[in-house]
Formats: C-alpha cells, structure tokens, sequence
C-alpha cells in the first residue's frame, strides 16, 4: 500500500521524516483520568467543580440516581433526584430492557444516543457490557440508515461542522471545540457513506459511531475523541430539495476549492493539537481518499480507514482461514469484485504479507490477485484508461466483461466483495467457485446488510455447506442439511480501535504498513480452536477489549522498531501497559 502511495507522492515515504515537519505537541492525561482506578476519588471538573443542576446535565459526569446520599449532599443535589440510590449495574439493566422493547433498530439508535447525551459512562458501560448486540446499533448496520435520516432525527451536535462558510478560520473553529486533548478525530465530507452513496453532512453519524466504538472497543477516553464533518456541499439532489436537511445547500465543491479546505483544516489541525493527534480519514469518496493519503500520509498521522482499516481487518481473515481451508497465502488466487479504495486497499496488504514471507518481490506477488470492476476483469489492455491505483493491478490475460466469466477464467481460491453492489454473488458465481474448492473463501464485505454481494444462506446453501464465509455487516447464524453454520463478521471494528490505541500509546507520528500487518497478524492470533470448530475466522466481540490490547501491543512494537515512537522509555510489557491505559465506563466517586 505504501509503495503505492509513493508512486502518487514521488517516492517519498512516511520513514522519510523531516526534522521541520516533526514538531512537539501532542497530548497528555492530564488529570490521571487514564490512570484513575475505579476506587480513587475525582473531582468532577468543567470549567470549575460542577455542581446541582449543572452536574447532572454534564454527560461526562452526571450518574442519574448512582448519586449516593453524601454526594447528593456534597454536590447540591438534594431535591434534584428522586430519593431512590440505583447502582450503574441496575441502571444498565434497566436501559437494556427499554432498549430490548424497541423493534425498530433506528430507535434503539436514538435512545442511545440520548443516553450518550446524558450519561457518557453509563452509554458506554452498556456498549462494553453488551457489544454484540449493541454494535449492529450503534454502527452498521443502523448507522447508514441514521446517516440517510440524521437531518430528520438532529437534536443536538455530536461534533465539529466544518463547511466552506468557515473558510479561512479553522484553526478558531477547532478552538470552539470545549476539549483540548484530542488525541484522534475521525472526519468525514460526507461524499460516500457506506454503500448509500453522498450523503453530505448528514454523514456525522460515521465520525461519531467510530468514535463511540474507539472509547468501547479501544479504550481511548471520550473526551480525547473528536468527529468531524467537512461540509463541501452534496450532489445528491434528494437532500438539497429536503426542508429538513442540515448542510450547505449546495453542489459539492470540487479542486481546488476542495484542496484549499483540507490544507486548511490539515494545518490547522496539527497546530492546535500537535503532531501526535490521529487523523482518520473516513467514507471518502476514491478520487480523495487516495490522494488525501499519499498527499498527509508523510506529514501527519492520518490513517483511511474504509482503505487501510479494512484490509487489516480481510487479511486477519484471510490468514485465520488458512486454518479451515489449508495451504499457504502464497499458495492461493484471490478474486475481488470492486476495484476501489477498499478493494485495491486489501489487495495491496495480501500482496505485501505473502511478499514478507515468502521474500518474494511485490511485483510478483500482486500477480496472484486478480480485480473485476463495473467494465469486468483488470486487464493490462485497459491500463492506459484506469485510474492510478487500479494499475498495479492490470495483469496479462484477455478481456472478461463479467464475475461470472472471471470466476472461469481465473478459478479462485477467496472470492471477496468490496463493490458496493448488493446480490451480485449470484448462485452461478458462488457454485463456480465451489466447484473449484473443497472450502471456497467468501467474503461479502459491502455494508449495509441490503449492499452485501450475497447473505450468508446465499453462501452456505449454493456451496452445499462448504463455504467458509464472513461478511462486513452482520447475519444471523444458518441451519443447513441439519448443521448450524456461524458467520462471521469482518468489521473495521477489530481493528482500528487497537490501531488507534496503539498508536497513541507509542506517541507515534506516523502510519507505516507494517504497522497495519501488526494489526492483522494480532488479530487472526486471537482466534481460538473452539472458534474455527464453528467456522468462525474471526474471534467473538465479546472479547474485543482484550483482542484490541493485544492489537495496540504490536502496534506499538512496531511503531518502536521503526523509530517513528515518541513516548520514551519503552514500557517493558506492552500488552499490559495498553491494558492500564484504557478507559473503563464504570462510575467514579466524587468528593
């Protein structure tokens, strides 16, 4: 991926620091709120101690009824709750059952975002405590449709609105912003959320669902977490005509006015926060999301994660398969169905990890991975007319206009799906590849579940039970011919939180691609024998906290071995360092 990147931006790589551009800044814990255990009494500061009224409308401390009778006292909060004392762990069961009444997933949505309104620790006590049933809430799949109606169910804001209106005055923008330590902001513009298409301003819902799942499935603290939107207008004339909608009205700004916009906030960006803020660039449309990388990925710390996230995440897959399915990753031919930034983004790290094992030059490694965009297979008699990141991958082989002929033609091992298209894993296409393998690898990767390239009964009844099958958003389990077939999910959601936490731990400056092996190898370690007797390549949610340790600790390792670490000395144990530097949601004692 980095090679491919350096073509874009000249051969410069993100090793090549240069001492002007490496500056100080970054952020620190500084009031222990990292650190504290559950048992140390804090002070529940604002802008002065918060106290009565004011307490129990500041999400970050308010506790509803855990107020105990002496902090009711201490606190002027006598009179302003019932007289009930109702722990966080009868709290939560309490929401969980009203949430559970729901049957409509946008409302469960909402009510826990209200409650993300009011009551940080308490959201993210349940989101912790309940990540299996909670993720599908939270982010996709119910994301996208929360995205497609956020103009409609806005009731307050959740982040930093960007648009061309703030031109010129950014940096006082992001001073508005009431945190000083941020340590990661996700920013969207808006133009590709999901597999829905330019969803403008209504794309916060992205930034803010990621960022939900850094605090739960990271540990990064929510007040070091800032989403973002830049507002450039939308193409989409549903929202433009919408009296609803809560963007600019307006058609997207593009060139140079666009680049203006991003410089700006990229500068502005690192002079307030410092060099070691992650900026994680999120549902970027392809034209951007590339050269944003390749244009930032020397400068700053940025990562994409619809490119890089994603295919940490399919590697780790991949690599756990090889388990079920047999035989090296050099060994295998892979066949994707969309050539975008996620498709080629996961092509790039597969060719890189067999290189790294096999000292085998890239070049040649990239030959096993074939591509079929909307004009069919990848081929080098198409190279002059494609888009720069599609050329590495034009190989010689005539011309194949459909999945169906390619799937023929090249007889994969892993057919994965990154197009954006749903149902196009027709029954032709998965009984072609089954009949090539004992254990076809399918990977229907598109989101939300409507965009999937098929579902999971789709891949388990047309291979007869032989699939091994993940999927990007999340299917329920599937009876056939009398067996229960698991699924499992390749959520980014394994990945980037760990990255991200990684990453901060180390104060590192920059994203390197081994930094993103790491990841992947940590994960697929993380998958157990009990796991693969289920079919499963990807390990249960419920471990998530401690699977993104683990994540954080290689990254970390990484990060030091590359010389790109600013936090001096290295911890000694890594894994158990990431461990003591997560948040945990569980109510504090105030004095």
């Amino acid at each position: 991926m980095e090679s491919t990147l350096k073509d874009i931006r000249d051969g410069a790589s993100v090793l090549d620091l240069d001492p002007k551009s490496t500056v100080g800044g970054g952020v620190e814990d500084v009031y222990g709120e990292d650190r504290a255990t559950e048992d140390q009494l804090v002070t529940p500061w604002t802008f002065s101690v918060a106290s009565g009224y004011s307490l129990l409308r500041d999400p970050q401390y308010n506790k509803g009824l855990a107020f105990t009778h002496q902090e009711r006292d201490s606190h002027y909060l006598r009179g302003l709750l019932p007289p009930a004392v109702m722990n966080q762990e009868l709290q939560e069961k309490k929401l969980m059952n009203s949430i559970r009444q729901y049957q409509v997933p946008l409302q469960k949505y909402m009510a826990m975002m209200d409650l993300q309104e009011r009551n940080q620790r308490l959201f993210y006590k349940l989101l912790v405590d309940n990540v299996e049933e909670l993720l599908p809430v939270v982010y996709t799949p119910t994301v996208g449709e929360a995205c497609q109606k956020y103009g409609s169910i806005f009731r307050r804001s959740q982040g930093l609105y960007i648009s061309l209106n703030e031109k010129g005055k950014i940096l006082e923008v992001l001073k508005n912003w009431p945190e000083r330590s941020i340590q990661v902001i996700v920013v969207t513009d808006g133009e590709r959320i999901l597999g829905l298409g330019d969803l403008g301003c209504q794309g916060m819902g992205i930034p803010v669902g990621k960022l939900a799942l850094y605090t739960a499935l990271g540990g990064l603290r929510p007040s070091a977490c800032l989403p973002v939107t830049i507002d450039v207008g939308t193409n989409n004339e549903e929202l433009l005509k919408n009296e609803f909608y809560i963007g600019l009205r307006q058609k997207r700004a593009t060139g140079q006015e666009y680049a203006d916009l991003l410089h700006e906030f990229m500068t502005a960006v690192k002079q307030n926060y410092g060099e070691k803020v992650l900026v994680q660039f999120e549902d970027f449309a392809n034209h951007n999301a590339f050269e944003l990388l390749a244009k930032y990925g020397t400068t700053h710390l940025v990562f994409n994660d619809d490119i890089q996230g994603t295919a940490s995440v399919v590697l780790a897959g991949v690599v756990a398969a090889l388990n079920l399915i047999g035989g090296s990753l050099a060994e295998h031919k892979f066949l994707f169905l969309g050539a975008g930034e996620a498709g080629t983004g996961i092509a790039e790290l597969i060719a890189l990890e067999i290189s790294k094992r096999t000292k085998i030059p890239l070049e040649e490694t990239r030959k096993r991975i074939w591509l079929v965009d909307s004009k069919g297979l990848i081929v080098s008699s198409r190279k002059d007319s494609l888009q720069h990141f599609k050329q590495p991958w034009a190989h010689e082989h005539e011309p194949v206009k459909d999945l169906l002929s390619a799937v023929k033609a090249i007889k994969p091992t892993v057919l994965i799906g990154s197009s954006g298209v749903g149902r196009t894993f027709t029954k032709e296409v998965i009984e072609a590849v089954s009949s090539y393998n004992e254990k076809p690898l399918v990977l229907a990767l598109s989101n939300p579940t409507s965009q999937s390239e098929c579902t999971a009964e789709e891949a388990y009844t047309w291979s007869q039970g032989r699939a091994i099958f993940a999927s990007g958003s999340p299917f329920d389990p599937v009876e056939y011919n009398g067996k229960v077939y698991v699924p499992g999910q390749s959520n980014n959601a394994y990945i980037f939180p760990g990255l991200g936490l990684g990453l901060v731990i180390s104060g590192a400056i920059r994203v390197h691609d081994d930094m993103l092996l790491a990841a992947s190898e940590a994960l697929a370690g993380q998958v157990s024998k009990e796991n693969y007797e289920m079919g499963l390549i990807y390990p249960p949610f419920s471990n998530i906290r401690k699977i993104s340790a683990h994540i954080a600790a290689n990254v970390a390792a990484k990060a030091y071995e590359l010389g790109l670490a600013t936090r001096l000395p290295r911890p000694a144990n890594l894994v158990k360092y990431a461990e003591s530097c997560m948040y945990t949601p569980n109510y504090r004692s105030y004095r």
